[in-house]
C-alpha cells in the first residue's frame, strides 16, 4: 500500500511542478507584430472540414524564424496532411503548443527547448499549399477548462483550445 501512495504523490508532485513552471511566452514569429494576425481568426467559422478555426494564423515572409513560444518538450516532429510540416510539444501549465505550415523544422532539434529557441520557419505546407506563407499557431491545454466552454460551434472544445492571440499581444514581436 506504500508503494502505490508513493507512486500516487510523485504523480501529483509531477502535475503540481508543471503548474508552478513560468510560460515566459514570445510569439513564435520572429518580428512578428499585431498587424501580422486577424485577432478574430481564432474559432472563426465555417472554416474548411474543421468547421472552426482554432487557432491563429500568423502571416510573415516563406523562411522566417519560428521560436519556441515557451520552454517545451518537443513530443512529435514531422507531417500530418492538414497541417504539413508540424511541431508538437508540451510547455508549462500543461499545454500542448502546435505550429503546422512550416517550411521545415531545425534538423537537430533537442527533445528540450528553451522560449525563443528557432525550432523551423514559416510555410505553406499542408492544406496551405498556394496561400500565403504563415504560422498556424494553436495552444491547447490537456486539463479541461470548463469554464471557457460556450454555445458557439464546437464551444465544448473551447475547455481544450485556448485563444493563443491574447499572448501574442502582450509579448509583442520579443
Amino acid at each position: 500500500m506504500k508503494k502505490y501512495r508513493n507512486l500516487l504523490i510523485g504523480i501529483l508532485t509531477v502535475i503540481l511542478v508543471g503548474f508552478i513552471i513560468p510560460e515566459n511566452r514570445v510569439n513564435p514569429v520572429l518580428g512578428a507584430s499585431k498587424g501580422d494576425w486577424n485577432a478574430q481568426s481564432f474559432w472563426y467559422e465555417p472554416w474548411g472540414s474543421s468547421g472552426v478555426h482554432k487557432g491563429v494564423d500568423i502571416f510573415a515572409q516563406h523562411n522566417t524564424p519560428v521560436r519556441a513560444s515557451t520552454h517545451q518538450m518537443i513530443l512529435y516532429k514531422g507531417s500530418v496532411p492538414k497541417g504539413g510540416v508540424i511541431i508538437l510539444s508540451l510547455g508549462a501549465k500543461w499545454r500542448l503548443h502546435y505550429y503546422a505550415h512550416l517550411a521545415d523544422t531545425v534538423a537537430d532539434l533537442p527533445l528540450f527547448i528553451s522560449s525563443r529557441e528557432t525550432i523551423g520557419s514559416v510555410g505553406d505546407t499542408g492544406n496551405a499549399k498556394g496561400k500565403p506563407p504563415h504560422l498556424h499557431y494553436v495552444v491547447l491545454s490537456l486539463l479541461p477548462l470548463p469554464w471557457k466552454v460556450d454555445s458557439s460551434t464546437q464551444g465544448f472544445k473551447k475547455a481544450f483550445y485556448l485563444d493563443p492571440e491574447p499572448y501574442l499581444i502582450r509579448t509583442g514581436s520579443l
